[in-house]
């Protein structure tokens, strides 16, 4: 992991840049306010642009940490018992800091069957997800995983913004390319035959009550077929010698074939003896290269007193046109199945 730390004169130039994409009185989330985002990372301070930019073309790393962005504790609030609590499309000064940072990545993204739609992510211990393999959930461990490893238009980067984390909960993190492979084993896990299911996420009983139009519960539609007769895919591929990684092992069935699932059983071995232990502090931006890593959560008591941990999340993609078809126009950012 690469860590990159803000000076004073950085914080100050992040700063005056996320004041200018707040400066109306209610900030909303806008194709105009992402178009403003996206000019507005150029004027981020050299040295984080720098950074960013080697992450993206270089990749030296499956993730990019960016320390120092303050974080006023009282002035953030509660940490809200659900993410249907806050307002769909408002944009705090934190959003307005995540957005502009993942600009310089690509374009943000969300999924018409996650989290109702929205682009910006509420990552909290939510009561009646306490034992789910959830981002929201709490008690139960959540496995290391690519993130919507299922899907063909998942995203190249998840960029993740800690607001608060008392009890110090770790972000768990394994850089794929770390890992060894033999090389029997890497010609069989480039071969399609292995199958992800969509995670829990993606469920409709985890978003609103009802589709919010006849194209969401298409999607909700799509997801549920990609769960009954998942494609198969392979979970390494690229560069045989640096190869990127698709995995989800909660979500994945033994492949039929033995020498497969021997392959399958060993890599998920390998990674989870390289698995790391990162805790976030508020302020701490954390950028995942969803290609050369996996990542998850240790489990955790939360409280659901308004002190829990919480952190903001977006997807990001360097491709927005390869989901064309799947979004409502070149504009529109969210995919639908």
């Amino acid at each position: 992991m690469i860590t990159y730390e803000l000076t004073p004169e950085d914080i100050a130039r992040v700063e005056a840049v996320v004041a200018s994409l707040t400066a109306q009185e209610e900030p909303r989330l806008t194709t105009e306010s992402l178009l403003s985002a996206a000019l507005a990372a150029h004027e981020l301070p050299p040295g984080l642009r720098r950074a960013l930019t080697d992450f993206r073309l270089r990749e030296p790393s499956g993730a990019l940490m960016v320390r120092g962005f303050r974080i006023d504790d009282v002035t953030l609030g509660p940490t809200p018992r659900h993410w249907r609590d806050l307002a769909p499309a408002a944009v705090s000064r934190e959003d307005a800091y995540l957005l502009v940072v993942s600009s310089l990545l690509g374009e943000v993204f969300g999924w018409a069957t996650q989290q109702d739609g929205r682009l910006l992510h509420n990552v909290l211990p939510i009561a009646e997800h306490a034992d789910e393999q959830l981002g929201s959930g709490s008690r139960e461990l959540l496995w290391w995983h690519t993130e919507d490893a299922f899907h063909a238009h998942r995203a190249d980067y998840v960029s993740l913004l800690c607001l608060r984390n008392p009890d110090k909960v770790a972000t768990t993190y394994v850089n794929v390319s770390e890992v060894r492979v033999a090389a029997a084993d890497k010609r069989l896990l480039f071969e399609e035959a292995f199958t992800i299911r969509p995670d829990n996420s993606h469920l409709p009983q985890h978003n609103a009550s009802a589709p919010a139009d006849d194209r969401t519960g298409l999607a909700f539609e799509a997801m549920a077929g990609m769960h009954e007769e998942p494609p198969p895919l392979a979970v390494l591929f690229g560069d045989p010698d640096d190869p990127y990684a698709r995995l989800d092992p909660y979500f994945m069935e033994p492949p039929a074939d033995p020498r497969h699932a021997a392959a399958l059983g060993r890599l998920r071995e390998a990674i989870e003896a390289a698995v790391r232990e990162v805790i976030l502090r508020p302020g701490d931006c954390l950028i995942l290269d969803n290609y050369r890593s996996v990542h998850g959560r240790v489990p955790f008591r939360a409280r659901f007193d308004g002190t829990d941990r919480w952190l903001k999340r977006v997807c990001i993609t360097r491709n927005l046109r390869s989901s064309r078809a799947q979004r409502r126009g070149a504009e529109n950012r969210v995919v639908y199945g």
